[in-house]
């Protein structure tokens, strides 16, 4: 594949746009507005420094680096380069048409908004041609959703990465039951050609192999904070200390995006309470109140 297009410049979004411009393609970012450009700048801008403080962890030993910026006679100062040409080298288009024009995938990754999602299927399907892949990012949400929508249901599946892509390289490959085989195959072999370690999950599922493990766990978390069991602190102390890792739940949905989780909340707050897991309505009115207020959990 030569040019693959991102749907989005969130968090996500711009952490895969820079990591397959690393690995050659020509790559561009859609986005709705020029607002939308000035809150990508700088998400690309950091994952850029963050990738560049681990390249420069590595102390000159290419073994040492992150897994998904691993290729064949990789040294550390190549790696430095290649970092340095990806974030010259995205596009960042407000026309749609021009951004899927020639790409032979097109990853969307925008946030959990069912509404929002069908909107941008419906713009983009009469400008997709026979030979484009599509791919969703989404967290949650089913693959099969939203395929009639986009007009090429066969070349339509999930694809869905984790945080901090060049350290974290796994990568989900879902189908929906209209997926087409070989279109599968075929993003398994991308997935691997930007150095991820692609995982096959065989039946439809939302949250797919590892946000169904990590959904409960951090929406866990908030409801013993909105419950007032624990703080913040203490919260991701006990995380931290009992489980040997390296961050907390609140400094984990932080790096997240408040507005995915706050997405989450509100496709479960629908569940009655009488059976309903955990406090959906309560952790959505407080996640919409940080958002408002522009804070994160952690300093």
């Amino acid at each position: 594949m030569n040019k693959g297009t991102v749907i989005g410049g969130g968090v996500l979004g711009s952490q895969i746009a820079l990591v397959c411009a690393y690995h050659g393609l020509d790559t561009w970012i859609w986005l709705r507005s020029p607002a939308s450009i000035d809150r990508a700048k700088p998400k690309l801008k950091k994952a850029f420094e963050e990738i560049m403080a681990d390249i420069e962890r590595a102390d000159g030993d290419p073994a040492r680096l992150p897994a998904g910026l691993q290729e064949p006679d990789i040294t550390t100062k190549k790696a430095k380069e290649k970092a340095r040409r990806a974030l010259e080298s995205v596009h960042l288009e407000l026309n749609l048409e021009k951004a899927l024009a020639g790409a032979d995938i097109v990853i969307e990754s925008m946030s959990e908004d069912p509404k929002a999602k069908a909107e941008m299927y419906a713009a983009m399907a009469p400008l997709l041609t026979k030979d484009q892949i599509l791919v969703t990012n989404s967290s949650t949400l089913l693959p099969s959703m939203f395929a009639d929508m986009t007009g090429c249901p066969e070349r339509y599946l999930a694809l869905h990465f984790a945080n901090h892509i060049w350290r974290n390289n796994l990568t989900e490959v879902m189908a929906q039951p209209k997926t087409d085989p070989e279109v599968f195959d075929e993003v398994m072999t991308f997935a691997r050609s930007i150095s991820m370690d692609p995982v096959a999950v065989r039946k439809e599922r939302s949250g797919y192999l590892l946000n169904s493990m990590l959904v409960p766990f951090l929406f866990s978390a908030m409801d013993l904070l909105v419950t007032g069991t624990g703080d913040v602190k203490d919260i991701d102390k006990a995380w931290v200390k009992g489980a040997g890792a390296p961050y907390g739940p609140f400094r984990m949905l932080d790096t997240i995006g408040l507005e995915t989780a706050r997405n989450i909340a509100h496709n479960f707050a629908a569940i009655p309470e009488e059976m309903a897991p955990f406090h959906y309505r309560d952790i959505e009115r407080m996640l919409a109140e940080k958002i408002d207020r522009k804070e994160k959990f952690c300093d």
